[in-house]
């Protein structure tokens, strides 16, 4: 790596490169979450597996997805970034390519739900914002963004294509296709990633000279660190808002949207691959999105941001159902509206908890927060699943997305609004 800081020299810092290389683990991250979204109807037909079934395979999923996100950032403080995720795209890959070979519903459910889960937990939104806490000083909103936004490009870049080739070769080619992109990330990880700018004995981006040098923490139980920095965290109202704002975030983005669009889709005559390339130009429109949120949150008030990211998701997945009668601009309206949104809550939400719990402890906090997120997302996944199920609609599951939205639009007004804890916002 220090060849490759040495190539680079004084052209621009080499943390943009270490984003570069994070960017690339959540790209094969959220093609790999993407995946399950595309397998559902053909699993369906192949095996006569309900919605219902195959949604708590990907509700298991998603939990372990949240729940692994504090444990993981307490284990890239205790044993390193690189080594922590390069363990977790291994296990992404095998087990990946391991289901190819499922036939019965336990096994997706331990494989897709336990296994792929557990692993994409690790290369998920802790892993960001424990790399930006470390190599930027300066533009952290920015970089978050960009970061952020691989989720989006994940979809844009996989979901067309695997909806194409689940079409003409089945769903066991897509499962070879997604395990062999996590397995193309791990070189890049082992030899471009290094832990900190002091390894490569740089500061961190728009850090100023004369600033103390960065202090490592002790070494701790990962176990330890992250069920401590929850004692800590769980004891302020601030924790509980940004959780609960959060848990709101994944039941109308992943949860309901991600996991049950194509399907929703399918039931008005559409395609499986009509349903992904509505998925993928939500992943273009929320790459620009989430990127200048990112950009907007080193300059605005993150609760203002995020009062308007909830406040108009919630409208929009109020109009969805609608979207589907309105001949032409229907859909594009809701795909341009909705995508622009998708995950832009992201970005202010990390500056809302680095501000309230500190550059160090906020990854851990963090974590738990997308634990929140995560858990919020496997409740949408279940329950619209069962929703449709029993009513044979995804119209009652919309408008009640759109309502949490909505009162998750209050609920951030109110965090962080104790005077003595507020930091000014850098120009």
């Amino acid at each position: 790596m220090n060849w490759a800081a040495r190539m680079i020299g004084g052209r621009f810092h080499y943390g943009w490169l270490a984003v570069a290389v994070v960017f690339l683990v959540l790209l094969a991250a959220a093609g790999t979450r993407a995946t399950p979204s595309v397998m559902m109807v053909p699993l369906e037909h192949q095996f006569g597996w309900s919605r219902a079934t195959i949604s708590l395979a990907i509700s298991v999923n998603i939990a372990l997805y949240g729940l692994t996100g504090p444990f993981a950032a307490a284990a890239m403080q205790r044993f390193g970034v690189r080594p922590t995720v390069l363990t977790a795209l291994s296990t992404m890959a095998a087990g990946v390519a391991l289901s190819s070979m499922m036939t019965h519903p336990w096994q997706m459910i331990m494989i897709w739900g336990v296994m792929v889960g557990g692993a994409t937990g690790v290369a998920a939104l802790t892993l960001s914002a424990t790399v930006v806490n470390r190599w930027f000083s300066t533009h952290r909103g920015l970089a978050m963004g960009i970061l952020t936004a691989s989720s989006a490009t994940g979809q844009l870049v996989f979901l067309p294509l695997l909806a194409a080739v689940a079409e003409k070769f089945g769903w066991q080619a897509v499962v070879l296709i997604v395990a062999c992109a996590a397995a193309v990330v791990l070189p890049l990880v082992a030899f471009l990633l290094p832990e900190r700018p002091l390894d490569l004995m740089l500061r961190p981006f728009g850090e100023p000279h004369d600033a103390p040098p960065v202090q490592v923490a002790a070494q701790q139980n990962p176990l330890a660190i992250a069920f401590g920095t929850l004692a800590k965290a769980s004891r302020t109202r601030d924790f509980w808002l940004l959780f609960f704002s959060f848990f709101i975030c994944g039941a109308s983005t992943n949860g309901y949207i991600g996991t049950h669009l194509i399907a929703m889709c399918g039931d008005y005559g559409m395609s499986e691959v009509q349903g992904a390339s509505l998925l993928a130009t939500m992943g273009i429109f929320d790459l620009f999105g989430t990127t200048l949120s990112g950009w907007l949150s080193d300059r605005v008030n993150s609760r203002v941001l995020l009062f308007w990211y909830y406040g108009l998701r919630g409208l929009s997945l109020i109009y969805l159902p609608h979207a589907f009668g309105i001949d032409f601009y229907g859909l594009p309206v809701f795909a341009v509206f909705y995508g622009l949104d998708w995950i832009a809550t992201v970005p202010p939400t990390v500056r809302l908890a680095t501000d309230r719990f500190g550059k160090d402890a906020a990854p851990v906090v963090f974590g738990w927060v997308v634990a929140g997120h995560q858990l919020g997302a496997a409740f949408a996944a279940f329950g619209a699943g069962l929703l449709r199920s029993s009513l044979g609609t995804y119209t009652v599951a919309s408008m009640i997305s759109g309502g949490l939205c909505l009162v998750g639009a209050v609920l951030v007004l109110r965090i962080n609004r104790d005077p003595s804890l507020l930091k000014a916002q850098p120009a």
